[in-house]
């Protein structure tokens, strides 16, 4: 499935991410996905591939998504915000509000089962609230996200295993969780949504 009008090819909303990115880093997988994680921003290894998640954080995903039963082709990966902030700071609530039509509308394409988040800027952006991140990591809310009601399951991000090899339970535990409400271990989706590798 090449076709993905989720892609945004040009924008110039935040001066700042502009002159920092060296390209836009749009979602990837497939566009009806049961599965979507989200992260927060794209680093320097996204900015260069182009690809969001492809860093030592993107491995460990990948990894914990295989010990599930799934690849990366199976799920849909996107960020809160599409350009590189300078230095790998944190997104700015203005940059986040800048970007957040762009992930709204990728949602609503994809229609999910589960919004994985992964950290914690992800977290409250789309909760819209503060988010104790390891404490509710696996926990699971209701959120209207452009006015459709959406399942939201909050999550450690990946590189918070590497540093604290302790939040690994934590994010496994959580990626349990998610898989098993959409079924999607092992093969066997009753959705009807994806687990494709057929592109």
């Amino acid at each position: 499935m090449d076709h993905d009008d989720t892609a945004v090819r040009e924008c110039e909303r935040c001066p700042e991410l502009c002159a920092s990115r060296s390209r836009i880093v749009n979602g990837v997988g497939p566009i009806d996905a049961a599965l979507q994680f989200v992260g927060e921003a794209p680093g320097a290894q996204e900015d260069a591939q182009g690809e969001p998640f492809v860093g030592r954080s993107g491995a460990v995903l990948d990894d914990a998504l295989r010990d599930r039963g799934l690849a990366r082709r199976d799920v849909r990966i996107s960020n809160c915000v599409r350009c590189r902030p300078p230095d790998n700071r944190d997104p700015r609530s203005g940059e986040l509000e800048n970007c957040r039509e762009y992930l709204e509308r990728e949602i609503d394409v994809v229609d999910p089962e589960v919004v994985v988040t992964l950290g914690k800027v992800p977290s409250e952006h789309l909760l819209g609230r503060s988010v104790a991140v390891t404490r509710e990591a696996g926990t699971l809310h209701d959120v209207s996200i452009a006015g459709t009601a959406r399942r939201v399951m909050v999550c450690v991000h990946p590189a918070a295993t590497l540093y604290d090899r302790g939040q690994l339970s934590t994010f496994e535990g959580a990626l349990d969780e998610a898989v098993e409400l959409v079924g999607a271990g092992g093969g066997e989706d009753g959705s009807g949504q994806s687990r494709i590798g057929d592109f």
